[in-house]
């Protein structure tokens, strides 16, 4: 025991840290790149590829601006991890969907990989926003994310989607219409968002809106009630007294009939 004792205090003066301390470390680690990811996601999303900075970046957390270049050399790899940092997040959450609820059929499955991603994109809104800025120029980075994750995911789905025609639950469309038809209706609100609230008053981040929303889908899509839809009422954001309606002119001037007894 004496000797295992000295043995580490040994390798610990000759510069082997201890395997607590290691595991510390690499735990900060791990921390400090998530947080660079998820700034540069919000970053890359807003600005784009161009217009982002590895030094902005540094401001949004407070680091240094050579210890983002110590773990993401430079601005190409840094926006590669967090493509597949963001697609990783989307495979957790399907994996959850689908242990949580068992899908009893193609539709299904289908149903609850959309409603997952559906979900995803209204927690980070900022995922449509990233893809559009690759999407609108068709950078040299879109057939990178093309290799690397879309197609993967997509392979995924269209099994999926093909087995829900042959079930007669879709139409009998390519597949890969039925996808991005989708992920269209799944980027809606994050979408218009702030154009709803300016021209409805309807809040795209509002629970109720939400549900409502992909409740409607679910019902059109997949012919799925899931339950009751929510009826949202816009809420103006300061309430007007009514104002009682004035005749027009013309009906001001007709004569009035006579109550019927």
């Amino acid at each position: 025991m004496v000797k295992s004792t000295d043995s580490r205090q040994t390798q610990t003066r000759q510069g082997r840290r201890p395997p607590e301390l290691q595991r510390a470390e690499q735990q900060r680690a791990q921390e400090t790149r998530t947080a660079i990811l998820n700034a540069a996601f919000a970053e890359f999303a807003s600005k784009g590829f161009e217009a982002a900075s590895i030094r902005s970046i540094a401001e949004r957390i407070g680091l240094q601006h050579p210890l983002i270049t110590y773990h993401y050399r430079t601005k190409d790899i840094l926006w590669e991890a967090v493509a597949q940092h963001v697609f990783e997040r989307i495979g957790h959450e399907w994996e959850g969907y689908l242990s949580v609820e068992p899908p009893s059929s193609a539709v299904e499955g289908v149903r609850l990989l959309y409603r997952a991603l559906f979900k995803f994109t209204m927690n980070f809104p900022e995922f449509h926003r990233f893809m559009l800025q690759e999407i609108l120029e068709y950078s040299p980075r879109l057939q990178w994310l093309a290799d690397t994750v879309l197609r993967p995911m997509i392979e995924r789905l269209l099994p999926l989607l093909r087995q829900a025609q042959d079930e007669g639950a879709l139409p009998r469309i390519e597949p890969a219409l039925l996808h991005y038809l989708m992920i269209s209706l799944t980027s809606t609100l994050s979408t218009f968002g702030a154009e709803m609230m300016a021209t409805s008053k309807l809040s795209a981040s509002d629970p109720k809106v939400m549900d409502a929303y992909w409740n409607t889908v679910e019902e059109l899509i997949f012919g799925a009630r899931p339950g009751a839809l929510h009826v949202v009422q816009p809420v103006p954001a300061e309430a007007k007294p009514a104002r009682a309606r004035q005749p027009s002119p013309q009906a001001a001037k007709a004569p009035r009939r006579a109550a019927r007894g």
